[in-house]
């Protein structure tokens, strides 16, 4: 047994076990590697979503709260409603993710139940103390949530999980957006999930700069069941997040991020899972090769062409009604899903750029061609 004074070696460490870090960590084969994580998959338990096809609904289905083959928005003008047979729209349950991740580690990989301390990088690697034993990694991976501005974009929500007392309407269907909420703060949708008819996951969702107290999404969600007359039997959970929609700061600019920190959610749309996903595979298979760098999960004329539509949201936001009710009115179900994954084809972002309003959108290309961010 090593001393805590004595180093443990080991080849890779990885700071956070979320999303990112477990994916990683179960590429990793015949390394020795250790996953470094104070909150048990538990006490992490959230929702997440994704658009998800056959083979990936199949590898997911551990974690899988629901899933649907329709989907809509609204607003007050009517509804947009995408069926599709390539994709199904799911929710995860967080929790159930990470242990489906935890109890596939390879043999050479284990998790500590500690944050790291006194972190000394070197090379891509470092020196530092969880629960205190000192580690020595040649390699680091942070998959620790991102640094950001007090002005940037983004999405920030409150949710609910509950019984309804009576059968809801159109269980079937997601509903990824209904604006026909208070607009006067920002860019604001209710979200719905119907795991069934009488079980709901419910999101106030804002995009903008400025987060609001928490009992305003609360009030909103309960405006929102109220004027459908939605009673709510019980209510199983809460659930907070704020998700970036700007460029974000790592946490260590001197080791790998990964994840959220390395730019793996879609600045348009906030979706991160699937993008996170494929990036870790591969990243586990260049590792396997010898090779450590993170890969990049976006195109430059994908990040140029987000930067592009969220300054055009945030130039005005009151467009932003309009700029997703368009995107989904011109998009078919497939192209939607892939566009919101940030798989779209050239064809597809013309189908998206050419319903957009014009004025706004080319005013923000042109400030964006001249900016330097």
């Amino acid at each position: 047994m090593s001393s805590p004074d004595k180093p443990i070696p080991l080849d890779i460490a990885i700071i956070g076990g979320g999303s990112a870090g477990m994916a990683l960590a179960t590429q990793l084969d015949n390394l020795s590697a250790v996953v470094f994580e104070p909150k048990t998959a538990a006490e992490r338990d959230c929702s997440w979503a994704t658009w998800a096809q056959p083979q990936q609904l199949e590898d997911l289905s551990p974690a899988i709260s629901g899933s649907w083959n329709q989907w809509r928005l609204i607003d007050h003008s009517g509804e947009i409603i995408h069926q599709s047979s390539q994709y199904r729209y799911t929710s995860l349950s967080s929790g159930q993710y990470l242990q489906h991740c935890e109890a596939g580690l390879k043999d050479s990989v284990s998790l500590v139940r500690a944050p790291i301390e006194s972190l000394v990088t070197e090379g891509g690697g470092g020196q530092f103390i969880a629960d205190g034993q000192s580690y020595k990694a040649e390699k680091i991976y942070d998959s620790r949530p991102p640094e950001l501005d007090d002005n940037s974009l983004r999405q920030h929500f409150l949710g609910w999980e509950i019984s309804t007392t009576e059968p809801i309407e159109n269980a079937d269907i997601a509903t990824l957006m209904d604006f026909r909420v208070d607009q006067s703060h920002g860019l604001h949708f209710i979200y719905v999930l119907p795991y069934s008819d009488r079980h709901l996951l419910l999101e106030s969702t804002m995009i903008s700069t400025q987060l609001e107290d928490k009992d305003w999404y609360r009030n909103a969600i309960s405006q929102w069941l109220a004027e459908r007359n939605i009673q709510i039997q019980s209510k199983l959970r809460e659930e907070y997040g704020v998700i970036p929609m700007a460029p974000v700061q790592p946490q260590n600019t001197e080791i790998a991020s990964i994840g959220a920190a390395g730019g793996a959610v879609r600045l348009s749309s906030g979706y991160g899972f699937s993008t996170i996903q494929t990036q870790m595979a591969a990243l586990g298979e260049s590792i396997a090769a010898g090779e450590y760098r993170v890969p990049t999960p976006f195109s430059k004329r994908l990040i140029f062409m987000d930067k592009v539509f969220n300054r055009a949201l945030n130039a005005q936001p009151d467009h932003g009604v309009r700029l997703f009710m368009a995107t989904a009115r011109a998009l078919n179900a497939e192209q939607f899903a892939r566009f919101m994954l940030g798989s779209a084809s050239l064809i597809e972002w013309a189908k998206v750029v050419l319903a957009m309003p014009k004025w706004p959108f080319i005013k923000s290309a042109l400030i964006q061609l001249c900016s330097h961010d």
